[in-house]
């Protein structure tokens, strides 16, 4: 049994050498075998760690610059798009005044009242892409309307009227003098007088 024991701990010997062996030649290419290789790698690792933080701590400031520069650009389109929106606003009310004065000059021969004809009327349908006003359209269109409301147009007969005489009020000239006539009033009031004073 000793010469069992023996070659099995030279077994076990041997494969303890030879696991040995290849730890050694792993050793100048695997750092952290070696405690004073691992602490190295670790410092180095550490000063690559600090580097990169100070780099990400510089370029903090410009990733906040670039997105207020961003937040900036957005705010300006914003802006430019609310002045293009009122500037269009603006030229609408443009184009509609100038439709209106337009239907009103137009209208004013034949209507009573021009206010009415725009009243009845699609502005924004006169009106082209370049602002132009079709008058044409506006005439055309102002004639259909009379056709339509008759009432909308100027009387024809335009001589001035005379007033009526009212013979119900003041004197009248036959010498029927009313009760309300001043001079019936006045003779009233004097021949009383007379005959108080008497």
């Amino acid at each position: 049994m000793p010469e069992n024991e023996e070659t099995a701990e030279q077994v076990e010997t041997e494969p303890q050498e030879t696991a040995t062996a290849p730890e050694a030649e792993q050793a100048p290419t695997d750092p952290w075998a070696d405690p004073a290789a691992a602490r190295k790698e670790i410092e180095k690792l550490r000063k690559e760690s600090a580097g990169w933080r100070t780099k990400y701590q510089e370029t903090k400031p410009l990733a906040k610059k670039a997105q207020e520069l961003e937040d900036a650009k957005k705010t300006e389109q914003e802006r430019l798009t609310e002045q293009l929106t009122a500037a269009e606003q603006r030229m609408q009310s443009f184009r509609q005044r100038a439709v209106r004065s337009e239907v009103k000059a137009l209208a004013a021969a034949e209507f009573a009242d021009p206010e009415d004809a725009h009243a009845f009327l699609d502005l924004n349908s006169y009106v082209d892409d370049d602002g132009d006003v079709d008058t044409a359209a506006i005439q055309q269109d102002l004639k259909d309307l009379l056709k339509r409301k008759p009432h909308l147009a100027k009387p024809t007969d335009t001589s001035p009227r005379a007033p009526k005489a009212d013979r119900t009020q003041g004197s009248s000239g036959n010498g029927n003098r009313t009760p309300n006539d001043p001079a019936a009033v006045f003779a009233d009031f004097m021949s009383q007088g007379l005959a108080r004073g008497r």
